[in-house]
């Protein structure tokens, strides 16, 4: 999704026109992790970008999108441009340190 969203509706208070931005942003994220996955990918992630114009749109986490259109709005702007590509996400395991692997914590041992 690629879609510049007007701030400022005639007859609609400005709060319920952020409301709604707010609402299909949630709903395209739903719409787009409900897709079927494809095999060897484990689940949907996304690149993301929010600014006041496309060229000036900035990349955040898929959890600040809604507070970086908040912060748009806190500057006056007239419209928002948000940036939402979907992607393959593959899943990396790490190993913990508490884990108490035979590979884990043999480099912070004394030696004898």
């Amino acid at each position: 999704m690629k879609k510049n969203f007007p701030l400022h509706a005639e007859g609609k208070h400005p709060d319920r026109v952020l409301e709604a931005v707010k609402h299909e942003i949630r709903k395209y994220f739903k719409r787009e992790r409900n897709r079927d996955v494809p095999k060897g990918v484990d689940f949907w992630d996304f690149d993301c970008k929010v600014g006041l114009s496309a060229e000036s749109a900035e990349v955040v986490r898929v959890s600040g999108v809604i507070e970086a259109v908040d912060a748009a709005v806190k500057t006056g702007a007239a419209s928002v441009y948000v940036e939402i590509l979907s992607k393959h996400g593959v899943r990396v395991l790490r190993s913990h340190p508490d884990a108490g692997g035979p590979d884990m914590g043999d480099d912070l041992a004394e030696p004898h």
